[in-house]
């Protein structure tokens, strides 16, 4: 354990955590120090420091007391991209606004027809001179409805494989050609979204990665929303954007208040709620119930392990691979083992829906999202399957090579 970082992170902390500075000015005092996020690359909103040692600074943080960085798929999954493929241009103009939290992002992958499937997707992308026209529509976009700006993959080139006519591309989501339809759950939240482009416009200069290079960079991006220990996730998700004006303590305070289920989901906070509901419910006293604990915390330490080989991958200068599939398989099972052993402690109560239910109804709210666990960034076919042909090196599917080399044009399509 490197002492030196968590004693100077707890220093700093210590001299410049203030309950009553506007949040806006807090995060922007982060950026500026590179205590944002530590592993980030100096002058990115980081200090360029190990896996290990930036653990130790944001541990610092939290024995401080302090509030941390902005949070969301803004610097879960679009930064950790940005920092692998963008040109410093690019990194100049869109950084700034995601560690500061005055930006907020979407992720526009799946489509109707291409979700599991998606490298079949079928969003075109057009050239027009310094700029590409994009016509298609998106699905299940998490946090769109609030987005400024996109990730877009979209199809540049028919006459390729499917796999090889694909560009990614940051898109700002204000323009009237982009028309979002929110898709409210059965937990009466809306995470999700349905994204329409009617002919919007993306600039060259907004092209990540260079142009046919969308799969491999699209992957980058799922492999991180697949690693539960990404250090951009944060502890939980923030899709709406921050009002910058409110104090850091208030928004320190609205973290430990009412979380809907895909921010349990997605912060671990579903945990905590279950030790809550076992202690109320004396959980242990019954034995069968107590091997059910013991299971689930294997496979909580299982998924640490995994963590420690990607992070270990990480530090030697790679990207996350396909063993990452086997975190997010494991992370699905155990919401779903969560759920069941919370709902089978709680008897009767576990049936009731409301604020005055066991821990409010969070832990309901979160029970009613797990199902999404085993969809969204990949559902736990899709990774089993790259866990196969890319971990164990077994075969594809029948007639999948040979499908991967047609044009998308002659492929069948739904």
């Amino acid at each position: 354990m490197s002492t030196s970082i968590y004693d100077e992170a707890f220093e700093w902390y210590s001299k410049n955590w203030d309950p009553d500075r506007p949040v806006g000015e807090w995060w922007a005092l982060l950026a500026e120090t590179g205590w944002s996020f530590p592993s980030w690359p100096e002058g990115r909103g980081g200090r360029g420091l190990s896996p290990r040692d930036a653990k130790q600074a944001e541990q610092a943080r939290l024995d401080a007391g302090a509030y941390g960085p902005p949070k969301g798929l803004s610097t879960f999954l679009v930064a950790p991209t940005l920092l692998t493929y963008a040109t410093s241009e690019q990194l100049d103009r869109f950084m700034p606004g995601i560690v500061r939290g005055t930006d907020t992002w979407c992720q526009l992958f799946s489509e109707p027809g291409a979700g599991s499937d998606l490298a079949g997707l079928s969003t075109r992308a057009v050239r027009d001179g310094d700029e590409w026209i994009i016509t298609g529509q998106k699905v299940w976009n998490s946090g769109a409805q609030n987005a400024a700006f996109g990730i877009l993959m979209a199809r540049t080139d028919p006459d390729l494989p499917k796999h090889k006519g694909i560009s990614f591309f940051l898109i700002d989501m204000t323009q009237d050609a982009v028309d979002v339809r929110p898709l409210r759950e059965m937990t009466g939240d809306i995470a999700f979204n349905e994204v329409f482009l009617s002919e919007a416009r993306v600039a060259n200069d907004d092209l990540l990665g260079g142009q046919g290079e969308g799969w491999r960079v699209g992957m980058t991006t799922l492999s991180h929303e697949r690693d539960p220990d990404n250090s951009g996730s944060g502890s939980g998700f923030d899709f709406a954007g921050a009002d910058l004006t409110r104090t850091a303590g208030e928004h320190a305070a609205a973290v430990d208040g009412d979380v809907d289920g895909f921010g349990l989901a997605m912060s671990g906070g579903a945990n905590r709620l279950l030790d809550d509901i076992l202690d109320e419910f004396d959980g242990s006293a019954d034995p069968i119930r107590r091997q059910r604990m013991m299971q689930l915390a294997e496979l909580r330490r299982t998924s640490r392990w995994s963590t420690a080989r990607s992070m270990a991958a990480v530090k030697a200068g790679g990207q996350p691979g396909p063993e990452v599939s086997t975190l997010k398989v494991i992370g699905a099972e155990v919401s779903r083992r969560t759920r069941d052993l919370g709902l089978e402690a709680m008897g009767p109560e576990g049936m009731l829906w409301g604020d005055d239910t066991p821990t409010g109804g969070q832990f309901h709210a979160y029970c009613m999202f797990t199902p999404a666990m085993s969809i969204a960034g990949g559902s736990d076919e899709v990774n089993r399957n790259i866990i196969g042909e890319r971990v164990l090196g077994l075969p594809r599917e029948p007639g999948e090579s040979e499908q991967r080399q047609r044009p998308w044009s002659e492929l069948p399509r739904n």
